[in-house]
């Protein structure tokens, strides 16, 4: 990995920021002397697509709210996220909205009373494709890293579920678990 790596830990985007605070993503970047942004490109109903539908418990084609982002380290293109949420959650909220949202999505949805407590995450690696390709700037046979995380709640409920695409040649992924 060479000077343009990025190291990514997870925890930063489990929690509730709270109100008046930047986001996760920008604070990371910050704290490492780069520039994290974002761009929102789409946020509205959709219909869910099947893997989405059966992490969140509804039926394939029923709608869903997600928000699809392309996030920036120095303003260069880092990944690509979509973020996922039941439309009995998100539906008519500010997730549903192109407008950033202060403190972060998870801040909303803990004001509208969904916390996350378990979190499961899925680490695949294979080629993008041509959109994929075009909008993180890889060059070709370049492989990408596909993240799929699951966020329930206390009830065991998914509030939310976020698919990521990361070139994996600028990427490494830090989990630290401690035991006990």
């Amino acid at each position: 990995m060479g000077g343009s790596g990025w190291v990514s830990t997870s925890l930063p985007y489990l929690t509730p920021w709270g109100p008046g605070r930047g986001d996760a993503w920008a604070a990371e970047a910050a704290a490492q002397g780069r520039r994290g942004g974002q761009r929102i490109v789409h946020a509205g109903e959709t219909p869910a697509p099947a893997e989405i539908a059966a992490l969140l418990g509804v039926p394939e084609g029923d709608p869903v709210v997600v928000r699809r982002r392309l996030i920036l380290l120095d303003d260069e293109p880092s990944e690509l996220t979509d973020t996922y949420y039941p439309v009995e959650i998100a539906g008519g909220t500010r997730l549903a909205g192109m407008a950033k949202i202060p403190g972060g999505a998870l801040t909303l949805l803990a004001e509208l009373g969904h916390v996350g407590v378990l979190v499961r995450e899925d680490v695949t690696a294979g080629m993008p494709d041509e959109e994929e390709r075009r909008a993180l700037g890889t060059a070709a046979g370049e492989p990408v890293l596909r993240l799929v995380r699951l966020t329930l709640d206390r009830d065991d409920r998914p509030i939310q579920v976020d698919r990521m695409v990361m070139p994996a040649l600028r990427q490494r992924l830090r989990y630290q678990i401690r035991i006990g």
